[in-house]
């Protein structure tokens, strides 16, 4: 997708509707996102006199519904997102009015695969990943049901164990990233599956992007901390989140190697760890200069302070940009830039 910046005027803004006062700040979206913004959150309730904004964690998908809903004091202001916007959402967003959104990427994160630290540390790749959670896989030549429970059914090297996996729910920005970047990848590492890209590319989509529903691959919710709970009761569990998330809860989990690369702060900044992608924010511009310090709260989470190599998100887990990529999106969030999606 293409995404071009226009300049957003005060007529543009006054076109798409004036959202009513309201004391607080509101933000939605995606679980990833959440604890870097309820840091800036932190710094900037403590730093100003603006009332602490309201966040609730609701999925990337669930955010971009609330976002997307209208203009005005009843819906959120920003929603925060692990994977960008989708073409369906920016329409829903324009159907409804919403017609002025700021897109600003806000540094990067890896998607890890976590277990207890009571049990040893995996190292797998992305075919054989696909083959634990995959609804069909191949085997001998030929795509069936997914027959495996065992780890080691796929590969000797893997635990003697059987298959239980907690991930998020298909709301999730983080599964919308994790088919994309380990199932689709892994699949295609198949011959009779990558023959039907050519063939049947419907087919090939289904297979490569359906989870198992058998009990091996569980959606266990937009909730990380009940996943670590989980792998905490049973060290033979794995879990699929954030690594901010890993980061956090590195007392008690610990990340498996992907193609024998661990999930760490220096292996998702270098692009050497598999599973790392983009993470973002969007801002209903017609809220800006009505909604009490949104233009201060944009301020505070696009500073050096904040995101940058030294700030306090990488002391949280967000993976910083850039020197460059970080002025760039600090322009375009300070001067409202308008994205449109075709």
């Amino acid at each position: 997708m293409k995404k071009t910046f226009l300049l957003a005027t005060v007529a543009t803004i006054a076109m798409v509707g004036t959202a009513q006062a309201r004391d607080e700040i509101r933000i939605v979206g995606s679980s990833t996102v959440f604890p870097f913004t309820s840091t800036v959150i932190e710094r900037f309730a403590q730093s100003t006199s603006y009332p602490a904004p309201i966040i609730e964690s609701t999925g990337t998908g669930g955010g971009m519904r609330f976002f997307c809903a209208g203009v005005g004091e009843e819906h959120p202001d920003i929603t925060g997102a692990s994977r960008p916007m989708k073409s369906s959402e920016f329409e829903m967003c324009v159907e409804n009015g919403v017609t002025s959104i700021t897109e600003i990427q806000i540094g990067y994160d890896g998607i890890t695969l976590a277990n207890s630290r009571d049990a040893e540390q995996m190292d797998i790749t992305k075919a054989q990943l696909f083959s634990a959670l995959a609804a069909e896989v191949a085997v001998d030549g030929e795509i069936v049901e997914n027959p495996y429970t065992n780890w080691s059914e796929i590969d000797p090297s893997l635990p003697d164990a059987e298959i239980e996996v907690l991930g998020p729910p298909p709301t999730s920005g983080t599964r919308d990233a994790f088919v994309e970047l380990v199932m689709e990848a892994g699949c295609e590492e198949f011959e009779a599956i990558a023959a039907l890209e050519e063939s049947d590319e419907d087919r090939f989509e289904a297979v490569c992007a359906t989870m198992r529903e058998d009990g091996a691959f569980i959606e266990a919710g937009e909730n990380d901390n009940l996943i670590v709970q989980r792998l905490q009761a049973n060290p033979d569990a794995f879990g699929i989140f954030g690594f901010s998330f890993l980061e956090e809860n590195s007392d008690v989990i610990q990340g498996s190697l992907i193609e024998g690369t661990p999930p760490t702060f220096d292996s998702i900044a270098s692009g050497d760890y598999p599973v790392s992608r983009s993470l973002f924010v969007y801002v209903k511009n017609a809220h800006v200069d009505v909604i009490p310090g949104l233009r201060e709260f944009i301020a505070e989470y696009t500073s050096d302070q904040a995101w940058g190599p030294e700030g306090y998100l990488a002391g949280v887990g967000l993976i910083p940009l850039d020197e460059e990529m970080r002025s760039a999106e600090r322009n375009e969030a300070m001067n409202l830039e308008e994205m449109t999606r075709y």
